[in-house]
């Protein structure tokens, strides 16, 4: 009987008498037997197994997944169920080990064990783990993986990925707690896939802006199912999430794909809102389609969770599979998005463009506006890498343009010092005071996304009318806005590799019957990640760590705001992020309400009737301090 064990915790389980291999084949009868009596499993654990380390167990549940119980250990109830955050704890101990073994038709028994030193002290990891197919369809029949039989990776060793595999959100840990943590699937080919490829049809959709290297993705989708796995029926859905319903499709391989990865934009065309999830999934149950493949940012992302829902609830054989598109580089939990690369090598030919402009000139001024609408990392990366950059602004760092202090001071004082000067400003940065001058209402897009005011051109046209009245002195200012040519050209060699792998990744995660994931590197291990999980927060640019204290040292630039400002800003950046960069006491103040923040929103509608899938969720303890004292470290 074929078993697939997932262990998560402190330690491995060890018999008694420190023999792995003993414990093993102990640890593989036990699961077995639990089938038959789960009293008898219980004592039998309990007795025979212990922890590697000195940790004494404490209490042993067995738990059916055909039932739906909830366990009392001390006292306390635990729920289990699926989905995001799937259980709830709510006593000081902590499970720090979950082993689950599934076995044919459907029959998944779970041990779980709890561990702790004392009474109080965390042992436990978090998994977030995505869904599966046989979440609803549990009798599916696997197949073996055609990767065994490809010349081109016969050799590689230990080339699928094991289904116990875990990638760690926080590279850095203390020492004391190095298991605890935020986990997640790591990405990459199994043994065993849940489609037969020849039973495949594809689809690929295009949503939201354009972006360096959508092209680069769907070539590398289509010619991974057509010569990885043998998939003959791929198609791709024209104009974004609207062209399920009301456009034609296009038939995709790899001739047709062979060289778009040298063209800008994506050969699907796409769209911004168009999203009506019946008629979406009603699409894809007419033509069949069993692997939907979504390129999208965060907005898209929430759209393609409502069809992995809609697709659950009618329990069909569809995987799911997003990649996460946007160049602002905004989305959270991944290191970083496709095209990001080059969309900051690109702003450096705007920024020389300016540089020289101004430098040229008497009294010039060049301001150069990138994309950003409420993340500054593109001007925040460009800057750095130009150093000809004289101030920076971000959505995430205020500023103020007149009095002591202000923008318009400190550019007069480096024309006076260098007789140019260099402004780089993301789109979204000074909103609220375009907004004052304008006084007009806010509107939105079509994706539900604030339409910004353009803070390059007013920024623009304040400074040459303060210099002319206040100065009597006239200036040379030049305006360059490169956000177009930046999203429309191809990907650089970078982020064509960097495509190459998100292809792969979600191609294997759709094949092993992942579904309602996106795939992305997380501390530069591909992984998968729960949908609703990737666009629960945005990623923004945090001004209190070193990579802005280099860019402040790089520039020499004001901070524009009081250090109250700045440490109120930074804690609420750190919440949204969710940062364990804190120092002791902002933990104390701010992250125990992180904490219960994650657990309440885990624990919404529990009931007994949702215990179907064992989790487990602890607290997240804080991490050592690493803000830089230091603005000027390099």
């Amino acid at each position: 009987m074929e078993t697939m064990m997932m262990v998560i915790g402190s330690g491995p389980l060890v018999s008694c008498d420190g023999s792995r291999a003993a414990a093993a084949a102990k640890e593989q009868t036990l699961v077995n037997k639990t089938s038959s009596s789960s009293s008898s499993s219980s004592s039998r654990l309990h007795s025979k197994f212990k922890p590697a380390t000195s940790v004494v167990p404490s209490r042993v549940g067995v738990f059916w997944g055909n039932e739906k119980r909830v366990w009392d250990f001390f006292g306390k109830k635990f729920v289990f169920r699926k989905g995001l955050k799937t259980g709830v704890q709510r006593h000081p101990l902590t499970p720090s080990k979950l082993a689950i073994g599934r076995f044919p038709k459907g029959v998944t028994t779970t041990v779980m064990e709890l561990f702790c030193k004392t009474d109080t002290e965390h042992c436990g990891a978090i998994f977030e783990d995505v869904p599966h197919v046989t979440d609803w369809l549990p009798d599916l029949q696997t197949y073996p993986n055609p990767l065994k039989f490809n010349p081109a990776y016969s050799a590689v060793k230990q080339y699928f990925v094991e289904n116990d595999a875990v990638v760690t959100k926080d590279a850095v840990v203390k020492m004391t707690t190095p298991w605890e943590g935020i986990h997640f699937r790591r990405a990459g080919p199994r043994e065993k896939i849940y489609f037969r490829p020849e039973e495949v049809k594809a689809c690929i959709v295009t949503c939201g802006g354009l972006c360096p290297g959508i092209n680069t993705v769907i070539r590398e989708i289509v010619c991974s199912l057509w010569f990885q796995y043998g998939v003959r029926d791929i198609i791709g859905i024209v104009g974004g999430y609207r062209g399920f319903y009301a456009r034609n499709t296009q038939t995709l391989n790899p001739k047709v794909v062979n060289d778009i990865h040298k063209r800008g934009g994506t050969i699907l065309g796409t769209s911004r809102g168009g999203h009506d999830t019946m008629k979406i999934v009603d699409s894809i149950e007419d033509r069949d389609i069993n692997q939907v493949y979504i390129i999208g940012g965060d907005g898209t992302h929430k759209g393609a969770d409502l069809i992995y829902q809609e697709i659950k609830r009618r329990g069909l054989k569809v995987a799911v599979a997003c990649i996460p598109k946007t160049i602002d580089n905004d989305i959270d939990i991944i290191d970083k998005s496709f095209g990001f690369d080059t969309a900051v090598e690109e702003a450096q030919r705007a920024i020389n463009a300016a540089h020289v402009e101004a430098e040229s000139a008497d009294n010039g001024i060049g301001v150069v506006k990138l994309m950003g609408r409420y993340s500054g990392s593109i001007a925040l990366y460009a800057t750095l890498a130009s150093r000809d950059v004289d101030c920076c602004m971000i959505p995430e760092a205020p500023f103020y343009l007149e009095g002591a202090g202000g923008l318009f001071e400190f550019v007069y004082r480096r024309l006076r010092e260098n007789g140019h000067v260099v402004l780089v400003v993301a789109e979204g940065a000074g909103q609220d005071l375009v907004a004052q001058t304008l006084q007009s209402n806010e509107l939105i897009d079509a994706s539900g996304n604030q339409l910004l005011r353009d803070i390059g051109f007013w920024l623009s046209q304040q400074m040459k009318d303060h210099f002319s009245k206040l100065y009597k002195e006239p200036v040379t200012l030049k305006y360059i806005d490169p956000t177009y040519m930046i999203r429309a050209i191809p990907g650089n060699a970078a982020d064509n590799v960097y495509c190459t792998l998100l292809a792969h990744s979600v191609i294997h995660g759709a094949m092993a019957g992942f579904t309602g994931f996106t795939a992305g590197p997380v501390n530069n291990r591909h992984c998968y990640i729960p949908i609703a999980r990737a666009v629960e927060t945005q990623r923004r640019v945090n001004v209190s760590d070193r990579m802005w204290a280099r860019l402040v040292s790089s520039t020499n630039q004001p901070g524009f705001f009081h250090d109250k400002d700045l440490q109120k800003r930074n804690v609420m950046i750190q919440t949204e992020n969710g940062d364990n960069d804190f120092t002791e006491d902002e933990y104390e103040t701010n992250g125990d309400s992180q904490v219960n923040r994650y657990i309440d929103n885990g624990s919404e509608n529990l009931n007994t009737e949702d215990a179907e899938q064992p989790a487990l969720v602890t607290t997240i303890p804080p991490g050592d301090p690493n803000v830089s004292q230091n603005n000027h470290a390099p």
